[in-house]
């Protein structure tokens, strides 16, 4: 049986988040692209980050992720404020990341993508002492097991269809073992079979491994259908958030969204003739 929503871990009384932002704010010029942003997340959870473009759904993102030093508040992973640290060392930290373009060397096979993950994770990236295609295989094939991929692991990762090459930058991700992943548009350019079963795919590594995933997604459907809370930014503040049947309810996040529009079905539905954002 596949796991579900109603399978997600849930804190118990007073457990600590595994990730709490608090007060996070970053300006360009006179324009602040995120204003004060605070919330938490815990491990076993999915938690979709949503908003118009220009949000500051990005900036939020990058600033967790170091690639962006915020101008104000903290990242507490575990209790450890990792604010303003740079990428590598959030990444040793326990913090994994997808992009919203695959990131994936289409020359090298499956295996050997997942490979040189495990080979930076341990240092080796200079040593000469065994072939890198030797280093990790073993390791890299379970990792492969777990997105479904093994039987692919010899094929060069540019033969993949789309689909499997997320699935491939999954296991990378998974390579440093994080605590935390953080997925930008993890969707994005997917066929929607593609889509349901790359979430399906994430929910139960969220559930087997115990691990916190927060991530931002455009399509509503994909939100609404695997999110366990969302949070709503508009114009760099956080104006909602909640259970995706509370969320789909507010009557701010159908203003954020579509100024008078609503919010119907299993996602956010816009007047006739607008484009969803």
């Amino acid at each position: 049986m596949n796991p579900t929503r109603a399978d997600a871990a849930h804190p118990g009384p007073g457990q600590a988040p595994l990730l709490a932002v608090r007060g996070l704010a970053k300006a360009f010029g006179g324009v602040r692209a995120v204003d004060g942003v605070d919330f938490d997340l815990h491990a076993g959870e999915l938690l979709a980050l949503i908003g118009p473009n220009g949000a500051g759904k990005s900036t939020c993102f990058d600033m967790i992720n170091g690639q962006r030093r915020p101008d104000a508040g903290r990242v507490l992973l575990a209790g450890t404020d990792i604010a303003g640290w740079p990428p590598r060392r959030i990444w040793r930290a326990g913090v994994g990341r997808t992009f919203q373009v695959a990131a994936t060397y289409g020359s090298m096979t499956v295996a050997e993508n997942v490979q040189m993950a495990l080979i930076s994770r341990e240092r080796e990236l200079f040593s000469v002492r065994r072939r890198a295609s030797r280093l990790h295989r073993e390791e890299a094939i379970s990792l492969l097991d777990e997105v479904g991929l093994a039987g692919r692991a010899d094929d060069p990762c540019g033969t993949l269809a789309y689909g499997d090459v997320k699935a491939v930058e999954l296991a990378v991700a998974l390579a440093s073992r994080p605590a935390l992943l953080l997925m930008d548009e993890p969707t994005a350019g997917m066929a929607p079979r593609e889509r349901g079963a790359l979430m399906a795919l994430t929910r139960r590594l969220v559930v087997e491994r115990g691990i916190g995933v927060l991530f931002t997604e455009h399509s509503m459907d994909v939100v609404f259908a695997h999110a366990d809370r969302i949070l709503v930014l508009a114009r760099g503040r956080l104006v909602a958030q909640g259970a995706p049947q509370a969320i789909r309810k507010d009557p701010k996040v159908a203003e954020v969204y579509f100024g008078s529009g609503r919010l119907l079905g299993r996602g956010l539905a816009q007047p006739e003739g607008e484009g969803r954002q």
